[in-house]
């Protein structure tokens, strides 16, 4: 019997008898070769994601908008019972007609107001350095701010001048995703403001593009990625993207309506004290809300320093207001609006934004949180149900 279950001494491949099927989870060489090419493609998609990360997540800010578009039209079909594309196109009219009458009646106030709170952030962001400077804490330079040699932290050792426009163009042209990062170095600085804002309003059309596309006939596209996975398993994926598609949509929402609260209370608390540029302080704390935990932060930083050219009292006042708003999103807003859409951790939101602001600079920071909640989801429906057999958390 011993001889019989040995290995075949003479040829050493493990088989009970030389005419026998190989032991082994390897029933011959094709299922070993496409095991190998499988994982060789797996690895360069997922080099390739890696480079393309960037453009694909400006396809999914597209995906955003979409989603946006397709529940604005959604509930404009529950009013009027029209065709899906005339609901779709008095949408996107109804937007453009707003966006254009803000940026006419307001547009001139928010740039006044934007210029007046830029040069007392960087006058009020220098003092403090200078003030920490004294008591021997030493600081990285404040933009505006004074350096070592008491020119502008903004000036460089040549005169030259960064800042404004043509600094911000810059920082745009190397932020991640730009498509005319090395543009600015051989056409010269004169066409590095035009570079940039092209490549930002390029960006913004990419945005607005897909979006109109994806609100126009989300089916189809739903039906695409569908192809993809095996005929069995499509009832179970289509409830996985239709669970991501509505997470999406009950988030991004409720975040709208919360950054539009937080704008309002905050415009009109800072105004009540007297604060100079209230109106712009209040849309950059609803803009940066949009951020989670980090947002915020930036936010209640620029509104001190707005308010300490008007005195302690401001401060303290400012201090109050921008506390008692956070603490209307924290405890009334976010658990109120997003109890339906998400349910994660602030330091799960935290470590997240950290992990995809590492991998995926600025656009993983401000994409975290639909990110997130798209891989919440997944990982519910796909591992937690049908892997491990577990109802998912209600």
């Amino acid at each position: 019997m011993t001889a019989d279950i040995a290995p075949d001494l003479a040829t050493g491949d493990g088989r009970t008898d030389p005419g026998g099927p190989p032991v082994g989870p390897w029933r011959g060489a094709r299922p070993l070769a496409l095991s190998g090419i499988g994982v060789v493609s797996f690895c360069v998609l997922l080099a390739l994601a890696w480079r393309a990360a960037d453009t694909l997540l400006l396809i999914f800010s597209g995906v955003l908008l979409g989603v946006f578009l397709d529940g604005l039209t959604r509930a404009l079909g529950h009013a009027f019972p029209l065709p899906r594309w005339l609901r779709l196109t008095a949408v996107c009219l109804a937007l453009a007609a707003g966006t254009a009458g803000l940026a006419s009646v307001g547009g001139a106030t928010i740039a006044q107001q934007g210029r007046d709170l830029g040069q007392t952030v960087s006058a009020q962001a220098g003092t403090v350095r200078d003030w920490l400077a004294q008591r021997g804490i030493d600081v990285p330079s404040f933009p505006g701010g004074t350096g070592e040699d008491g020119k502008p932290a903004s000036e460089t050792k040549d005169g030259q001048k960064p800042g404004g426009l043509q600094g911000l163009a810059a920082g745009i042209l190397k932020s991640p995703g730009s498509l005319l990062s090395d543009a600015g170095n051989v056409l010269g600085p004169a066409a590095t403001v035009v570079l940039g804002l092209f490549n930002a309003l390029g960006n913004i059309a990419v945005i607005v593009f897909l979006g109109i596309a994806f609100a126009a006939d989300p089916g189809s596209y739903r039906d695409g990625v569908l192809r993809f996975v095996p005929p069995r398993r499509r009832p179970r994926g289509a409830s996985v993207l239709d669970g991501a598609g509505e997470t999406l949509r009950h988030w991004l929402f409720g975040q709208l309506l919360t950054m539009a609260v937080i704008f309002l209370f905050t415009w009109a608390g800072l105004a009540f004290l007297g604060i100079g540029g209230a109106l712009i302080l209040g849309l950059q704390a609803g803009l940066l809300a949009f951020v989670p935990t980090i947002g915020p932060l930036v936010a209640g930083v620029i509104i001190l320093l707005a308010s300490l050219a008007s005195g302690a009292n401001a401060v303290l006042g400012a201090l109050g207001v921008y506390l008692a708003v956070q603490t209307l999103e924290s405890y009334g807003l976010t658990p109120f609006i997003q109890k339906r859409a998400l349910d994660i951790p602030p330091a799960t939101i935290f470590a997240g934004q950290l992990l995809l602001g590492v991998i995926f600079g600025l656009w993983g920071i401000a994409l975290a949180l639909p990110l997130m909640a798209v891989i919440k989801v997944m990982l519910e429906q796909i591992y937690v149900e049908d892997v491990l057999g577990e109802p998912r958390d209600r």
